[in-house]
């Protein structure tokens, strides 16, 4: 045999019959414990588990994913500033303060971030469908508007960090700097 079940008529008895049934299958197999009892309160436990570590690893996964956006959404802004240099520097000879360079190296960036999350919710909307049709069960993913608030929120975040650096970059050009380009 290589199952066994039983059923117990309440959980109060639980404890008692598993040692029981334990006891029996000690004597018939000579005292070697060479057996498991899965009840379904440790199967329950076993699956709870399992979509811990799921969401656990699709964190982590997420989180990188930000940080490699953000470390390209930095260069891409620092690049840009670097061929705009000029461009800047002229703003700033004609009155643009430093806060109002600062902001709009911000505000690019942040639009460049939310550029990307609008494309990964499409793509998203897009692999569900997908699912949905190759698979069609009652187990399909669903995106609830809450899940897309969220991810928009932190890519718009993830646009305004990875926008500092570049940002500051900018608002501390003079104008007599830019003309040495």
């Amino acid at each position: 045999l290589s199952d066994i079940d039983l059923k117990v008529k309440s959980m109060d008895q639980m404890e008692l019959a598993l040692q029981q049934a334990k006891n029996v299958l000690l004597v018939t197999h000579r005292g070697i414990e060479d057996f498991t009892f899965q009840t379904q309160e440790t199967q329950v436990e076993s699956i709870n588990k399992q979509i811990k570590n799921a969401r656990l690893s699709g964190g982590i996964i997420a989180g990188i994913s930000l940080l490699v956006g953000g470390i390209g959404i930095m260069n891409i802004m620092l690049a840009s500033i670097n061929e705009r240099v000029r461009e800047i520097g002229t703003c700033k000879a004609l009155g643009a303060t430093g806060v109002d360079v600062f902001i709009q190296i911000i505000v690019e960036s942040m639009v460049l971030s939310l550029i990307g999350a609008i494309a990964g919710l499409a793509a998203s909307l897009l692999i569900v469908d997908l699912l949905a049709f190759l698979a069609p069960t009652g187990n399909t993913p669903i995106i609830t508007w809450e899940a897309q608030a969220i991810a928009v929120a932190f890519s718009g975040s993830v646009g305004i960090l990875a926008g500092f650096l570049p940002a500051i970059k900018a608002a501390r050009l003079e104008p007599i700097q830019a003309l040495r380009y």
